[in-house]
């Protein structure tokens, strides 16, 4: 078994598309059904890992729940990443930090993309943190 996509639906393609463009994602193709199409997107090298569906006549925004949070990238340069991101007038929604406080696993921060999804953008790969193993006795 393996990881195929995440799907996200979207109501102005254009946008989506060059803001997930920003953060290295290529177009790959485009499935079209009788109500709506989907946008198949992948980072290079890797497979077609985003969908972006897009619902013929959608006009009001979509509600994202309180189940979904956020997807995850690892960024080689994330300042240069927010720069390019900023000229386009996306800002994160606090400066990038530490999680937990810890300086040895790097620093995150959060974007939205055009339809309000989060996206958690991470600076250069690091182990995800976790707490030490509970010890016996």
């Amino acid at each position: 078994m393996r990881f195929v996509h995440t799907c996200v639906r979207v109501r102005d393609p254009e946008a989506s598309t060059r803001f997930y463009g920003l953060l290295g994602f290529e177009p790959r193709g485009r499935l079209n059904f009788e109500t709506a199409y989907n946008l198949y997107m992948g980072l290079p090298g890797d497979g077609d890992t985003l969908e972006l569906t897009v619902n013929h006549d959608r006009k009001k925004p979509y509600e994202l729940g309180e189940g979904y949070n956020h997807m995850a990238l690892v960024e080689d340069d994330l300042d240069a990443l927010l720069g390019t991101l900023e000229r386009e007038g996306v800002k994160p929604e606090k400066p990038p930090y530490s999680p937990g406080g810890r300086e040895d696993v790097g620093r995150i921060c959060f974007v939205a993309d055009p339809d309000g999804y989060r996206i958690e953008l991470i600076d250069r790969a690091f182990p995800t943190p976790q707490d030490p193993a509970p010890t016996a006795g």
